[in-house]
């Protein structure tokens, strides 16, 4: 009689056993199933995500069209060099005493992250370009230790830079106010960009919980 009642606590206990480990299985294929498998697309200034299917996507989603810039090092930069790999974009100034140094530090941490990814650049634009020459952008770089083969501070015409940032990155935030060419763009927001030049997502470029964010984001699209 001992022999049957300790098969039978054996029996039931396996039963337990493999009960608890299907409940276990179930909640994890449904964690994994539930998480985003694909960033949103994103085409004009209100930023409302639309959840294309990658391969998708129509050829006259916007894209960021053609530009002409100059790096840290003098050499031209075009839409060219945004074909295939993911960009990390924001809009700056040297001698900014305000937002911008906190910006670079969290830029920074982007640069650490894909420091090894060769699928990973980013492209800083200023918004003062008169001032910021190639020169003033080599030695800014020296200075807040940044890496010239990933990171890519870019001058050039006030015009080309203006309108890349409000009417093709939509960088700005301020809805329904209508912009005077010679109005500055003064802004906090991070940018990324896909291998096909479309917009994947907006950030607090001040928020180090929103830049730890976009790496992760970054990742997805790798």
């Amino acid at each position: 009689m001992n022999w049957m009642m300790s098969k039978w606590c054996i029996e039931i206990k396996v039963l337990l056993l493999l009960t608890v480990t299907a409940i276990t299985g179930c909640s994890n294929v449904r964690e994994k199933t539930s998480r985003v498998e694909y960033l949103p697309y994103y085409n004009e200034a209100t930023f409302t995500p639309r959840w294309l299917v990658p391969g998708n996507v129509t050829s006259d989603f916007h894209q960021i069209p053609s530009f002409t810039l100059y790096n840290q090092l003098g050499e031209k930069i075009t839409e060219q060099h945004l074909n295939g790999k993911i960009t990390v974009v924001d809009f700056f100034f040297t001698t900014c005493p305000g937002i911008c140094p906190k910006m670079t530090n969290n830029m920074l941490l982007v640069q650490e992250a894909f420091n090894m990814e060769d699928g990973v650049q980013i492209f800083s634009h200023s918004v003062t370009p008169a001032y910021d020459s190639v020169e003033v952008l080599k030695d800014y770089a020296r200075i807040k230790g940044i890496n010239s083969d990933k990171w890519q501070l870019l001058t050039g015409e006030r015009s080309v830079i203006y309108d890349l940032g409000r009417n093709q990155y939509f960088v700005e935030e301020d809805l329904g106010l209508q912009k005077d060419p010679e109005d500055f763009i003064h802004t906090e927001n991070f940018l990324l960009i896909d291998q096909n030049r479309r917009i994947r997502g907006i950030y607090n470029g001040l928020n180090k919980t929103a830049v730890n964010q976009l790496i992760t984001d970054a990742k997805t699209l790798l």
